[in-house]
């Protein structure tokens, strides 16, 4: 690791002043190794190394909480324009089983790519144990952070040629999966300069049995790792949890013990009380999962993408942090990108309760820093403090997507993207450097995932229970030319 003490002078710094972020003008920041040493206006000792962001703006990197980038770049040509159980149910899942294990790793390698042409310099990787065994060493070669949460079911599920959703149970299969799971995150734990952590991941609420969950909570507490689980995410699940237990996921998660501080939750979008449910909590208030999540502790990963793409938008991220929880931003599926989320996580809930005000660019910047930190119980990720690791990304202030500049976070919000990202630092290492991912070739990657692709889709009948071709599953959106 490079112990250079390096200072950044910039016209902008998005600094940490131990409670809150604020806006540092022509200030310096100076790290050394893999974290942050001073951030003020004038650092006077000596320094190895100075850098020029004059007229640029240095923000903390970003944290999606919620991501699959060993698939996300298939969604494309693919899940758009389709009803949203049907994404997952019918064309998610035969696209996953598509995909042969020597693919994943090129995918996954486009994944840190794109996350960190974003801003993105933590993620949580939600994936499979056999696909984790080989990211490690694209973790090393791109130098992002990730938490490596390798899933575990208690139950596979179906689409039958009928529509009909089939859960098919494996209780002691899926024990001996989790053990797997854990004695590899036991052993990639802080590895890598501490760029790999361990999350356990329990893939589905409704795919979980009771034996399972409390089983990862008492790994969670043994090994001090944080859970995460996907939850409240279809409708399918949503009335799945109602007819086997009479209550929602969230009241049963709560009710066996699971749901605790230590718990993210992917999604927990259609909760009661919502026009997504349509259905009250019998004896609780309208606002019962909301109240459950909050008297938790348990963070949320918010994607607002995949559910707008699908029509629909949470109800609503402000009602959620009125409520008292803490929300962060994730990037679930295709694309990996940290800046559109924040904009449509804004979006959507102002228009969810039409109201401009309903939630702001601060917000949403304080869910994809400090919110996505607590929900990983770091306290020196997502801010820009001395002691903090030294994850930061430098935007253009003089570019067509962030001129003319007043109010930065409202520019990275609502205006920028990926082209005005400059430079990114992980753990003190230098990871983009003038736009370009300096850990492999961006050009050869796109080259190969588009061969990878037209093999996936043409396999798709074989892992549909109907036998359903690409284009029946997804129909291009235009026919082909006649001659």
């Amino acid at each position: 690791m490079n112990e250079k003490k390096i200072k950044i002078k910039a016209s902008w710094i998005i600094a940490y002043d131990g409670h809150e972020h604020r806006y540092l003008k022509d200030g310096e920041i100076v790290y050394q190794g893999q974290d942050i040493i001073y951030v003020g206006k004038r650092y006077d000792k000596s320094v190895d190394e100075t850098l020029n962001a004059v007229g640029k703006i240095i923000s903390p990197g970003f944290v999606t909480t919620h991501a699959h980038p060993a698939y996300s770049p298939l969604d494309r040509s693919l899940l758009d324009d389709v009803s949203g159980d049907k994404v997952l149910y019918e064309l998610m899942l035969p696209l996953q089983r598509s995909v042969p294990l020597e693919m994943r790793t090129i995918l996954y390698e486009f994944g840190l790519m794109e996350m960190l042409r974003c801003g993105t310099t933590t993620a949580v990787d939600i994936n499979f144990l056999d696909t984790a065994e080989k990211t490690v060493p694209l973790i090393k070669q791109y130098g992002n952070r990730v938490y490596l949460a390798p899933m575990t079911f208690s139950a596979d599920l179906l689409m039958d040629p009928k529509g009909e959703v089939k859960y098919e149970w494996m209780e002691t299969e899926s024990m001996e999966i989790l053990d797997h799971n854990i004695d590899f995150l036991k052993t990639h734990e802080n590895t890598c300069d501490g760029l790999i952590r361990g999350m356990i991941s329990i893939g589905q609420a409704d795919t979980s049995t009771e034996k399972l969950l409390l089983k990862s909570q008492e790994y969670a507490k043994k090994y001090q790792m944080p859970v995460t689980i996907h939850t409240a995410q279809s409708g399918v699940e949503y009335q799945e949890m109602l007819k086997r237990y009479g209550k929602t996921s969230l009241s049963w998660l709560r009710d066996i013990g699971f749901l605790q501080d230590n718990v993210l939750l992917g999604h927990a979008f259609i909760i009661s009380g919502s026009s997504h449910a349509n259905w009250f909590m019998g004896e609780e208030t309208a606002a019962g999962d909301l109240e459950i999540m909050a008297k938790s502790g348990c963070s949320v990963a918010h994607c607002p993408w995949v559910y707008m793409r699908d029509g629909a938008v949470l109800e609503s991220f402000a009602r959620y942090l009125e409520a008292g929880i803490n929300m962060s931003i994730g990037t679930d599926t295709s694309p990996q990108n940290i800046l559109r989320n924040m904009r449509l996580a804004a979006i959507g809930s102002k228009m969810a309760d039409y109201n401009p005000k309903s939630t702001t660019a601060a917000d949403v910047f304080n869910a994809a820093t400090l919110g996505g930190a607590k929900a990983l119980g770091r306290d020196d990720i997502g801010r820009l403090g001395v002691g903090a690791k030294a994850d930061m990304v430098i935007f253009s202030g003089n570019s067509l997507g962030m001129a003319p500049l007043r109010d930065p976070v409202s520019n990275i919000v609502y205006n920028s993207d990926k082209d005005d990202v400059e430079t990114v630092i992980v753990n003190g290492r230098t990871v983009i450097e003038k736009g370009q991912v300096l850990g492999g070739d961006e050009s050869e990657i796109c080259h190969r995932i588009q061969e990878m692709a037209s093999e996936v889709w043409s396999n798709m009948p074989e892992n549909d229970l109907a036998k359903r071709s690409v284009d029946e599953l997804s129909p291009l959106k235009f026919k082909y030319w006649k001659n």
